[in-house]
């Protein structure tokens, strides 16, 4: 409970917005609350589905609903950043949420992102959209995770018995806010942050574990070296590869939480392999900038969305 109160108060602290679902007119979108997409441990990862009445352009957007990693429904009506424009534009939106830290570790977190876009490309007739141009955002711990699909998502397994994940998790491109994207050099070179340092009230979502057929229970990964290689796969900046998605980090330069070192480094390596990449900087703007601020910068992101998601859409 403490560390749900916890995470509870940071989410308060760094994604607060005056900006909410209710500020679009209710007549111009359509929502599908409580979509099934999979199942964990026995339990439902829903997804809520947002689209346009009029003028559908055919596209998805996944918006990750996490901070902290943390997500849930009740997440949904004040941390995603001005929705309703993408809405405007003519997508569609989905609200994923994932299984939560602190019953859940990063690593654990990683296959719902998967799971939900396949789910997506399978039913991408029902939703009206492209399964092949589907777009990707999120802000904090959700713009690590779109990060990760990014440059992480990956091919299905052939044999699946779930035609479901037989498809390819892969995203066409993504834009994102303030994310973590080397947990090993944070801030500067060396400075781990897995569950330490700055990211400490966050130690939850870092503490590994692995089954032990020995003592037939799971056991915290302590050895450091094991605990580096975890770090490294979960830091999208490891994944880093030409054939990546089109990508768009919109960062402020006083962050504390996340240094905009994070966004310098990726953007710096996608750039270095070809990969179409942006850093949008907010002068003076620390982690999750005040009230509606961050929130209202979702521009930038529906333009790149429009750039590089719509290009083929005819008479756009």
């Amino acid at each position: 409970m403490k560390n749900l109160a916890l995470a509870a108060a940071i989410l308060l602290v760094l994604f607060t917005s005056r900006a909410t679902w209710a500020d679009e007119p209710a007549a111009s979108y359509t929502r599908t609350e409580r979509v099934i997409y999979g199942e964990k441990d026995g339990l439902s990862l829903t997804m809520d589905i947002f689209q346009p009445k009029e003028n559908g352009n055919g596209r998805g957007i996944v918006f990750i609903v996490s901070g902290g990693w943390h997500s849930g429904r009740e997440m949904i009506t004040w941390l995603i950043p001005q929705p309703h424009e993408f809405l405007r534009r003519g997508y569609t939106v989905f609200a994923v949420m994932h299984g939560r830290q602190p019953k859940y570790t990063v690593p654990e977190i990683l296959p719902d992102i998967h799971r939900a876009v396949r789910f997506i490309r399978h039913n991408a007739a029902r939703y009206n959209v492209d399964g092949e141009k589907l777009g990707v955002c999120g802000a904090s711990a959700g713009g690590h995770l779109s990060l990760m699909q990014g440059m992480a998502g990956a091919e299905g397994d052939p044999n699946a018995a779930d035609p479901i994940d037989r498809l390819s998790s892969r995203v066409a491109a993504v834009g994102c806010f303030f994310p973590p994207t080397d947990f090993l050099n944070y801030g500067k070179e060396g400075e781990s942050a897995l569950g330490e340092g700055v990211l400490a009230r966050l130690a939850a979502a870092f503490d590994f574990r692995e089954w032990n057929s020995e003592t037939n229970r799971f056991e915290r990964v302590t050895d450091t070296n094991k605990r580096r290689e975890i770090g490294r796969a979960i830091s999208p900046i490891t994944h880093v590869s030409a054939d990546d998605p089109p990508t768009l980090i919109i960062h402020g330069d006083a962050d504390a939480l996340v240094p905009i070192q994070q966004a310098q480094i990726i953007i710096e390596k996608l750039k270095s392999v070809g990969v179409p990449a942006k850093l949008v900087v907010r002068e003076g703007k620390a982690h999750g900038w005040d009230g509606a601020g961050w929130a209202s910068q979702v521009e930038p992101i529906a333009d790149w969305f429009d750039e590089h998601l719509r290009s083929a859409v005819a008479g756009q």
